[in-house]
């Protein structure tokens, strides 16, 4: 048996992983990783990518470069050209991200799942009346950002940004266990609720999740960076015009996006629970 399939075997074992990620003191380690990620020092570099390596299935095929600084720009690495084409189709919403599809489908009212048996209310995600009654009965989609995984996301479609509200909480893990063990979890850790907006009028919000050892989400269109010491103002009223496919920033460390659509929106064929989506591929379709 190697180290890595001994590692793997323990952190599977559902007690033990909750234990390791979420009963620590979660935002100084969070607050550690996001400094120690920067050393731009060669061998905490490559020691600490070679350790990522361990615990993950780190694939560096598709960097649009080789070699790194630091482990911050290992998480944070673009990838060659033309590798996450967007469907060019107007009534596609495409994945903001390479992901693992979570929990979708319609929201009952105001609630919505984080998995089948935990609900929680589009209010306490979003904390803003307005935006909860565009989104009432309308459709989700969890989308899980692993720690391997192409970490930047980008525009759905074409839209218009009107405003950023950064929400400051905690930075629970954000994977199954945690989901099946924490209530509300998506409402009590740290986000950035994105509301955008289609030239045809309808109301398109994103919602990207923090969570532990994510250091910060970086907004372009901000040219901000939104973490725990993020000072004011929580609201940001932006008109930031976007393409379709458009880079919107970054996650330091995998987590998670909730995308937000009106009601009358599908979901396109192949969308399941499980299964993994890359940025660009179909998400969501609206009819004609």
């Amino acid at each position: 048996m190697t180290i890595r399939s001994l590692i793997a075997g323990l952190t599977q074992q559902e007690d033990l992983n909750f234990l390791l990620t979420n009963r620590i003191p979660r935002a100084a380690v969070t607050r550690f990783i996001g400094w120690f990620s920067k050393i731009e020092q060669p061998l905490v570099r490559d020691l600490s990518i070679a350790c990522w390596r361990m615990f993950s299935n780190l694939d560096l095929s598709e960097a649009r470069k080789t070699g790194f600084k630091s482990l911050h720009d290992c998480f944070t690495r673009e990838l060659r050209p033309g590798l996450r084409p967007c469907d060019p189709d107007p009534s596609i919403v495409a994945s903001p991200c390479d992901a693992i599809v979570g929990a979708f489908g319609a929201i009952a009212g105001t609630e919505l799942f984080q998995i089948k048996g935990a609900p929680y209310s589009l209010l306490d995600l979003l904390g803003d009346p307005a935006l909860v009654d565009a989104h009432r009965n309308g459709r989700f989609i969890t989308l899980r950002l692993t720690s391997s995984m192409y970490h930047r996301f980008h525009a759905p479609a074409d839209c218009l940004i009107e405003r950023v509200t950064f929400i400051h909480g905690d930075t629970w893990n954000v994977n199954p266990i945690a989901l099946k063990r924490v209530e509300r979890l998506f409402c009590k850790n740290e986000r950035a609720v994105l509301q955008t907006r289609l030239s045809s009028g309808e109301a398109v919000t994103l919602v990207p999740v923090a969570a532990i050892l994510v250091a910060s989400i970086r907004l372009h269109f901000l040219d901000r960076i939104l973490n725990a010491q993020s000072k004011g103002p929580v609201l940001f009223p932006c008109d930031a015009s976007v393409a379709k496919g458009e880079e919107l920033g970054w996650f330091e460390h995998g987590s998670t996006i909730i995308v937000l659509t009106p009601d009358h929106f599908e979901f396109c064929e192949g969308i399941s629970e499980g299964t993994r989506i890359r940025a660009g591929q179909r998400l969501m379709r609206k009819p004609a």
